[in-house]
């Protein structure tokens, strides 16, 4: 990793009926749901990898806090950046804005290992 151009990734999707709280199952209002939006915070984390076609990577450690909610048509800017490499272990910050406004919606660090593909899978029962 270069410290002059980090790597980072940003992704704004809407909020729709199926990422809210009660259509997950994770609460029962009709606001932006933490797991989706710790899936989008994953997402751009994944977006910054460059990676063969061979390797993938592998969430491993996730702490985000949520601290805003978004309605239902909602555009959220989630965005990533590389802060730490050791080997195949990858550290991102993360966090998510509203992209009207502006305001601050969750922050927090994901940890991500980047693995081969078909020696992952053949592990599996």
């Amino acid at each position: 990793m270069n410290a002059a151009t980090p790597r980072q990734a940003e992704l704004t999707p809407v909020v729709t009926d199926a990422d809210t709280a009660a259509a997950l199952g994770s609460g029962d209002l009709p606001v932006l749901a933490t797991p989706r939006l710790l899936a989008w915070c994953e997402a751009a984390t994944c977006a910054t990898l460059e990676l063969e076609d061979s390797r993938t990577s592998v969430g491993t450690r996730v702490e985000i806090e949520h601290v805003a909610a978004s309605p239902v048509g909602a555009r959220v800017t989630t965005q990533a950046e590389v802060v730490h490499e050791d080997g195949r272990l990858v550290t991102f910050r993360v966090n998510a804005r509203d992209a009207e406004r502006g305001t601050l919606l969750a922050h927090g660090e994901v940890r991500r290992v980047v693995v081969d593909r078909e020696r992952f899978l053949s592990r599996l029962p």
